[in-house]
């Protein structure tokens, strides 16, 4: 048995934080002595169960990036202390990232979500300031152990020569298979009646929402869609701007999402780009098909086969609206999709366990 640290920023409903609690439960059902070390005690989904937990900060930023790395080392020896040394440590967002990385903890591996580069050059063209923040957080992981959540992000920062990292590989999001399609199955009152689509992601230039509504608007006879987002007042005033708000079902935070994917006609995604693209799989697990941007990264490396045909070009909404009515039309067999097998979760604990050896 290996004991293991996750730091975890939030409870928030993101990406990145539903694969650090994926990640704890799947560790822990494994066999494994999992410890969560959550820096801030608030958020929408519920703590993991049977993984014990701590919380670091009463208020974070009160403290000096010196001072939360020492509060947090502080922490993390305590627990070594009155139980044993950690075998494996892991860094889960970029928020958790810039005070990991100043704790010299051993060994210590970074998840690198999200396409790195493609992020700093949206900051960069929001403005000098928020380009810097994120710079911030980048710098985080040179010279460090990074893992990637999709094999596009690890060619990517191989050949990003300021990053100078120890090493990088990739390990595919983990996914508890039978658990999503459990949920699946649930009953929901909100949940449409009739015919829908759906989409799922933050409200962010990144998912490219305005692509999106711009394709809904293209295709009249579709079903509505539904959005869950964090942010459904903006998404309804952007679907205002485009004329579709009357064609959009926006139902707030779901705690269980896959009886929501389970039920929809498609599952459509119009991002610029992506980490790895947790919803793709999700849907595929629940028997939903998917047209998505071919954006980098992710999509492709999920979307293989037959269901290649189904990425269509970004920043395109034509193109999306075609290859949405399309697969409408005719959707495709979902069985014996192969990313499937290679995210199972009970796999993916394995890649993590093997860390400790390397």
């Amino acid at each position: 048995m290996k004991k293991i640290a996750i730091f975890c920023h939030n409870f928030y409903a993101n990406g990145t934080v539903k694969v650090a609690l994926t990640q704890a439960e799947i560790l822990q059902e494994a066999g494994q002595d999992v410890h969560l070390f959550v820096f801030k005690q608030e958020g929408d989904f519920p703590p993991p169960q049977n993984v014990t937990i701590h919380y670091v900060y009463k208020n974070q930023k009160e403290l000096k990036l010196k001072e939360q790395q020492q509060q947090l080392k502080r922490c993390v020896e305590a627990v070594e202390d009155s139980s044993g040394k950690f075998d494996l440590f892991l860094s889960n967002s970029t928020d958790c990232d810039t005070v990991v990385s100043g704790c010299n903890f051993d060994p210590c591996y970074y998840f690198c979500h999200c396409a790195l580069k493609q992020e700093l050059i949206m900051e960069l063209k929001r403005g000098p300031i928020h380009f810097y923040r994120r710079w911030i957080k980048a710098k985080a992981l040179i010279k460090k152990n990074i893992i990637t959540v999709s094999e596009g992000i690890a060619d990517e920062l191989k050949n990003t020569g300021w990053l100078k990292a120890k090493s990088i590989q990739a390990i595919y999001n983990p996914f508890r298979i039978e658990d999503i399609r459990h949920k699946a199955l649930a009953e929901n009152d909100e949940i449409p009646n009739e015919p829908f689509m759906i989409h799922i992601g933050r409200i962010t230039r990144q998912k490219r929402l305005d692509i999106l509504f711009q394709a809904l608007a293209l295709m009249p006879s579709a079903p509505k869609l539904v959005l869950l987002t964090n942010r459904p007042e903006r998404a309804r005033k952007l679907a205002k701007k485009y004329n579709v708000e009357k064609r959009i079902i926006t139902p707030g935070f779901q705690s269980n999402p896959y009886a929501w994917i389970a039920r929809a006609e498609l599952m459509l995604l119009s991002s610029d780009f992506e980490g790895f693209g947790l919803v793709i799989a999700e849907s595929l697990i629940c028997g939903t098909p998917v047209v998505s941007t071919d954006c980098p990264y992710g999509p492709n490396e999920i979307l293989t086969g037959e269901l290649a045909s189904y990425l269509v070009p970004r920043r395109n909404p034509k193109a999306l609206a075609e290859c949405a009515v399309a697969c409408l039309a005719a959707p495709p067999q979902l069985e014996n999709i192969d990313i499937i097998k290679k995210v199972d979760s009970r796999h993916i604990a394995q890649k993590y366990i093997e860390l400790c050896h390397q």
